[in-house]
């Protein structure tokens, strides 16, 4: 998204089109786009920035699942920001189909191997890019990616453990815990928040990834009769879980729209902040931000 998110493991991944100077006039086009795509594993895999930078045309969109990221540099933020979580990962990429709309442009397909360290097995995504023949080299303009099950929830990974926050104005304690579930293909997470008063409000979240088109699904429910569902975009850093549904038995309205940021903040720490909220379509107020630390029983050992 433009406006929210600078995903996923998809950031990283669907870049994967890459372009290739066209020096060899007698060259084909599905040649020079293979060639293009190991270099630009070979550039990702050697975190050469500018060789990546290059592949894009100024105003290139990058969409992978529910996310989409506009602009060269936009992206390459993005990716920066994917390798920073995830320094040893590696990509492969393999070129399955070329169709050239004109002499200058061209539709490819194929799928891509993501290896997110040396010790992990590499988790397969396909994709779909448009490239073009700008100045005698072929850059990508579009690139869409459709994750894997695995490749999609790969990225939530952090969130995995025990948490707390307390809101700072209010005095409520809020504990959320996130498990894996399903073999894999879920992750549930059951918040409770304690009031200074001594009241309590329980909700549970379960996540998991469309098979069709890889996005990333949310429901919440929790003990007051509020309910929502929607979809959590990435950028490779920050998740938005883009939200609607009902509210609680005790607020005026029937529908309710949110947006809730998740932002890592390192050492075991990350910030949640419900934005563009509103109620049967009038606005209301921004929550205050959670400041959330990972409790030590599960911390890394």
């Amino acid at each position: 998204m433009t406006g929210r998110m600078p995903r996923l493991i998809a950031t990283v991944v669907i870049i994967l089109g890459a372009a290739v100077g066209n020096g060899d006039e007698t060259e084909s086009p599905r040649k020079a786009i293979e060639q293009a795509s190991a270099a630009y594993a070979e550039a990702y895999n050697a975190r050469n920035y500018d060789a990546l930078a290059d592949q894009w045309v100024a105003q290139a969109e990058l969409i992978e699942g529910g996310s989409r990221v506009v602009g060269r540099d936009e992206i390459m933020a993005s990716i920066k920001g994917w390798v920073d979580k995830h320094g040893e990962a590696t990509i492969h990429i393999d070129v399955e189909q070329v169709d050239l709309v004109s002499a200058s442009l061209a539709r490819v397909a194929g799928a891509i191997q993501f290896s997110p360290s040396k010790d992990e097995p590499p988790i397969p995504s396909r994709f779909s890019s448009l490239r073009v023949l700008e100045g005698g080299t072929w850059r990508l303009a579009e690139s869409v990616v459709a994750p894997s099950h695995a490749a999609a929830l790969h990225d939530l990974g952090w969130l995995i453990g025990s948490w707390q926050a307390t809101d700072d104005k209010t005095g409520m304690t809020v504990d959320l815990v996130v498990e894996q579930a399903a073999g894999g293909f879920a992750l549930v997470g059951r918040t409770m928040m304690r009031s200074k008063t001594g009241g309590t409000r329980e909700a549970i979240e379960v996540i998991h990834a469309d098979r069709d088109d890889g996005l990333i699904r949310t429901s919440i429910i929790d003990s007051l009769g509020a309910h929502a569902e929607g979809v959590v975009e990435s950028d490779g850093t920050t998740l938005n879980r883009v939200l609607t549904g009902v509210p609680g038995d005790a607020v005026a309205g029937s529908r309710v729209q949110y947006v809730q940021t998740l932002t890592p903040g390192g050492d075991g720490k990350f910030t949640l902040h419900s934005i563009e909220r509103s109620i049967d379509g009038r606005p209301v107020p921004d929550g205050p931000p959670l400041h959330f630390t990972k409790q030590e029983s599960s911390q890394p050992k």
